[in-house]
C-alpha cells in the first residue's frame, strides 16, 4: 500500500472488525491508521450450503454489516469498515479453529500425515460508500510429516488454538511448512497485495 491510496484512508475513519492480533499487526505493519471494534456477529454458517469461497466472504460480510450497525450513528461516522474470515480446507472439508486439544490433533493429524497441501481461503468483505465489496484469496500450504509425538508437543503449546486450521505459520508451525503457493500474509489472516488491489479499485485511487 503506497501513496496516494494509504494517505487517502488515512483521511477517513477506518475499522477493522476483527480481534486478531495478527491482522492487527499486520494493518499496522503498513502504517495504516484504523480503530478496532470486533464483530459480534454469529458464525454459524452451514458449511454444506456454500462453498469454500462463498462460506468465507459470507462471514467476512456479516461481521462487517454487524460492525457498520454498531456504528452507524456515531460521529464521525466509519468511512470504511474492514471485516475477514479465514478458513483452512483440506480433502474437500473446511476446519475451523479447534474446540480442544483433542479437536486440534485430529485437525493437525488430518494436515500434516497425508502429503497432500492444504488451502487456506480468506474473504474479506469492505463497506465503503453504503456498499460492500467481497473478494476471496487461496493460499495452498504444503507441510512437512509430522509424528504422533511431534503433533501433540505442538498442540501443548498452546499455538493452534484460536487459529484456522489450528496453525499459525508465524509461530511455531513455520517449522513445519515446507512451502506455500500464493501470499504468506493470507495464511497469517489478510492478504495485504490483494487487499491493496482491490481497495485501490473500490477508492479508484
Amino acid at each position: 500500500m503506497l501513496q496516494p491510496l494509504i494517505g487517502k484512508l488515512n483521511d477517513i475513519r477506518v475499522v477493522l472488525a476483527s480481534s486478531s492480533k495478527q491482522r492487527e499487526q499486520l494493518l499496522k505493519s503498513i502504517n495504516l491508521k484504523f480503530e478496532i471494534i470486533p464483530s459480534d456477529f454469529e458464525e454459524n454458517l452451514n458449511p454444506s450450503e456454500h462453498t469454500f469461497s462463498d462460506f468465507v466472504e459470507n462471514t467476512a460480510r456479516g461481521k462487517t454489516s454487524n460492525v457498520y450497525e454498531k456504528l452507524k450513528n456515531e460521529t464521525p461516522k466509519p468511512g470504511m469498515i474492514i471485516g475477514v474470515d479465514t478458513m483452512v480446507t483440506f480433502d474437500g472439508k473446511m476446519y475451523g479453529k479447534p474446540k480442544n486439544n483433542e479437536d486440534a490433533i485430529r485437525i493437525i493429524k488430518d494436515l500434516t500425515q497425508s502429503g497432500l497441501p492444504n488451502d487456506v481461503y480468506t474473504g474479506v468483505a469492505i463497506w465503503y460508500n453504503n456498499k460492500i465489496h467481497t473478494f476471496t484469496e487461496v493460499t495452498t500450504v504444503y507441510m512437512a510429516k509430522l509424528s504422533n509425538e511431534e503433533i501433540e508437543s505442538y498442540v501443548s503449546t498452546g499455538e493452534p488454538f484460536g487459529k484456522a486450521g489450528g496453525y499459525g505459520i508465524q509461530g511455531i508451525a513455520g517449522t513445519f511448512v515446507e512451502r506455500i503457493e500464493g501470499d504468506v500474509n493470507n495464511v497469517v489472516g489478510l492478504p495485504l497485495c490483494r487487499l491493496a488491489k482491490e481497495l485501490k479499485k473500490i477508492m479508484a485511487v
